[in-house]
């Protein structure tokens, strides 16, 4: 009986790993060279969350109803709700293989908080609140068994945004360790037909140190003590995977992806401090120090827009009949969303060069939006500029983040390896997409390929 075991890379760069450092990557070069790889293109937005569900559901963030880790609950102007486990209400790769009797085991894949049942076992996400007190596990007797094996299970680093650098290392390092620890003692000791596991100090590393590594960074200085970091850790990450390789036999297929890639983050746009200056957004009162949106007196009778911060922008309107104080007519709607979209096309840096930012509709994105979708999607410079929610800096441009330090946004496309011991070849493609995963896993297991799944099998 085939195995398929999904090594996930959060954030993993395709030009690190298949480019820059591949030949100081030898157990990951040995799976290029006698596999399937190449970028995997990403979702729209390319974020942890939705995008991991995505992948294992192979249905786009408009049918999940997800669209980022926060997400309207309803058309007030205040209630968000996050994103865990129990707003996916597609079936999972692990849940179709659960109800086929299939053995599985997931660890750590984003949005799988609280655990739900599976047929073997579950380690819950970085949106975990605390590994100690929480239960985290399924069966939940897992939790003790892994509290011998590592101490504290550790779901992510804390406080990865600060400028204790030293500590941040000390904290990714610890993690993966655990984290492959925990992988190696479950797939010697359960039984299993799939496993999955997604490792977070990728991206995390990348956010923390980016800045020290790439010479087209705007902060970055040569000769700095962090300059080899992040090439440091993909080093200890493939030796990681060769000690799990060194355990499985040629009936196992593996996978390595990454939810999407990285890069550099040349600064901020404060997306409502725009919409104030153009007129879209009005306020009571300005504020006298930066403040978050959820704590601005906003005059929403006079406001026809307002935005949220994140690695991209979610843009929405306020619409007579559906906000409580609606502005905008709703034979309007169009021609205010299309007026939006060309001003913000046409955003510069503060040198006045435009940054190539790109808007998009959910509907011309996603065949079903369910859920409440941003009314504009916006990736400011190509999200080479993430999106600054706060006011009060009385300026567009921003080059510190407003939730802490942070050098890198994400990038649209991530990693696909596909190894395959019966069949050594190695090939390069360009054509894979975040939804061409899940069916490729099933079809390695010898599994019907659900029809609503909206990607294809890679061989």
């Amino acid at each position: 009986m085939r195995k398929v075991l999904v090594i996930g890379l959060d954030c993993a760069a395709p030009e690190f790993i298949f480019d820059q450092w591949r030949s100081e990557l030898p157990h990951l070069q040995r799976l290029i060279e006698q596999g399937l790889h190449g970028p995997l293109t990403s979702c729209i937005p390319p974020i942890t969350v939705p995008a991991w569900s995505v992948m294992m559901t192979s249905k786009n963030p408009g049918r999940l109803g997800v669209y980022g880790f926060r997400n309207r609950a309803d058309y007030s102007y205040s209630r968000l709700t996050f994103a865990t486990s129990q707003a996916i209400k597609e079936p999972t790769v692990w849940d179709l293989l659960s109800r086929q009797g299939r053995q599985v085991i997931v660890v750590s894949v984003p949005q799988t908080y609280p655990p739900k049942p599976v047929n073997g076992c579950l380690l819950s996400c970085f949106l975990t609140p605390d590994t100690t007190t929480s239960q985290y596990t399924y069966p939940p007797t897992l939790k003790q068994e892994i509290d011998n094996l590592v101490g504290k299970y550790l779901v992510d680093v804390e406080n990865f945004r600060s400028e204790d650098k030293d500590d941040i290392l000390r904290q990714i390092y610890e993690m993966t360790e655990r984290r492959f620890r925990v992988v190696r003692h479950l797939l010697t000791t359960r039984p299993w037909d799939f496993a999955i596991f997604v490792e977070m100090g990728v991206d995390r590393i990348h956010h923390g140190f980016w800045k020290y590594t790439d010479p087209r960074h705007r902060k970055y200085e040569p000769g700095n003590p962090y300059e080899q970091a992040i090439k440091d850790y993909y080093i200890y990450i493939d030796q990681e995977i060769g000690r799990l390789l060194s355990l499985l036999d040629d009936d196992t297929v593996v996978l390595v992806v990454s939810d999407h890639g990285a890069k550099r983050m040349d600064g901020g746009i404060c997306i409502n401090e725009w919409l104030i200056q153009e007129g879209y957004l009005t306020l009571k009162e300005y504020p006298a120090t930066p403040t978050p949106l959820s704590k601005l007196s906003i005059d929403w009778s006079r406001t026809r827009a307002w935005g949220e911060g994140g690695y991209y922008a979610r843009l929405f309107l306020n619409v007579k009949g559906r906000e409580p104080e609606g502005t905008i007519d709703p034979a309007q709607y169009e021609q205010v969303r299309d007026e939006l979209r060309a001003r913000l096309e046409a955003l510069t840096d503060e040198q006045g060069n435009n940054i190539g930012t790109r808007v998009f509709k959910p509907e011309e994105v996603y065949p079903v939006v369910n859920g409440i979708a941003p009314d504009l999607i916006v990736y400011f410079g190509n999200l080479y500029w993430r999106s600054v929610g706060i006011v009060g800096l009385r300026s567009v441009h921003t080059f510190e983040n407003d939730t802490g330090p942070d050098d890198a946004n994400h990038a649209e496309q991530g990693i696909f390896i596909l190894y395959d011991p019966r069949r050594k070849e190695g090939r390069w493609r360009e054509d894979m997409t975040i939804y061409d995963v899940a069916p490729t896993i099933l079809h390695h297991l010898g599994m019907a390929i659900p029809g609503d799944m909206e990607g294809k099998v890679l061989e």
